[in-house]
């Protein structure tokens, strides 16, 4: 069994449709003041997700030990029964009597631009879920949940000794620049997509090189241009995967996280593990929904060995 990874986030039920159009056909920049649209979507799924549960697992399809770190509602059932399923520990998924799990609604456009409402539910309790000082975890990651719980999370890593990456992603409009410093300061890697990251720097008015001086790494995703790693004093360009298809780019970054923090508790170095990450989103976004697709570990290897040249490990 490899090292666990403690994945701390949300645990959610998304409803995923699609407007078979274009948002910037209907939205007009003068009247945004007074904005009242209305899309139709006539292809609407209700699937499994949360940022903890979507890392969770894209780590087991890897071979890898996901505890995940979250707090559900009564209508979790079918849930924690998959993970159970799965293989994947829910000893820290804690049940919240009287709530409802969080929900997600996500519309996405051809352009695969998405509007997002989120209704937290028993994520507004994860600061209370503790996952105590005996998980044998190796790394962490703190990624979208209520902002207290994050903070919780990140503190108790910290005075752990674990070492956790830190993905803002949905949580951007909880987090002031403060805020944003202050999580910096826990974490050892600051995971992001090119917009979240203009908007780190729009918050804390500091260059995301000057921020990665300060850290062990910074990745920022940019979908089918690859990521940028910045490490080790270099900024390195990871080159994309070429993905199957471009189906759904709802949990591409969950699965990214996966293959990096995968490939850091296997004592990779810090391009390589980029690397696979790249591998890991490329495979998300050809599927529909966040936790549909189902590589075997054998089908990975073999797309990481003909994308970068190197393999998983036996």
């Amino acid at each position: 069994m490899t090292a666990p990874v403690l994945v701390c986030g949300s645990m959610a039920f998304d409803a995923i449709a699609l407007f078979e159009g274009h948002f910037g056909d209907h939205i007009l920049p003068e009247r945004i003041r007074t904005l009242s649209v209305s899309f139709l979507v006539p292809t609407l799924r209700r699937e499994f997700g949360g940022c903890a549960g979507n890392v969770a697992y894209n780590l087991k399809l890897l071979g890898g030990t996901p505890l995940p770190v979250a707090s559900v509602g009564e209508d979790a059932t079918g849930y924690l029964q998959r993970l159970k399923e799965l293989g994947i520990s829910t000893a820290h998924v804690k049940v919240v009597p009287g709530t409802l799990t969080a929900q997600c609604w996500i519309t996405t456009d051809l352009d695969d631009n998405q509007i997002t409402a989120f209704h937290p539910g028993a994520m507004g309790m994860s600061a209370q879920n503790d996952f105590g000082a005996h998980t044998g975890a190796v790394w962490g990651v703190v990624s979208p949940d209520a902002k207290e719980g994050m903070f919780v999370h990140a503190e108790r890593m910290n005075k752990l000794g674990i070492p956790f990456i830190f993905d803002l992603g949905q949580a951007m409009p909880l987090f002031e620049g403060a805020d944003i410093e202050r999580m910096i300061r826990l974490a050892q890697v600051l995971t992001a997509n090119d917009y979240e990251a203009s908007v780190i720097e729009q918050r804390t008015g500091r260059q995301i090189a000057d921020i990665a001086k300060t850290m062990q790494a910074v990745i920022v995703t940019r979908g089918g241009e690859g990521a940028t790693l910045m490490a080790d004093g270099q900024t390195i360009e990871v080159p994309p995967v070429q993905a199957a298809a471009v189906v759904d780019p709802t949990g591409c970054g969950d699965a990214h996280r996966a293959g990096l923090v995968y490939g850091l508790t296997q004592g990779w170095n810090w391009l390589d593990s980029c690397r696979l990450a790249n591998v890991m989103g490329s495979i998300k976004i050809a599927a529909r929904g966040a936790q549909n697709h189902q590589p075997t570990r054998g089908e990975i290897d073999g797309l990481l060995r003909a994308s970068y040249g190197i393999g998983l490990p036996a």
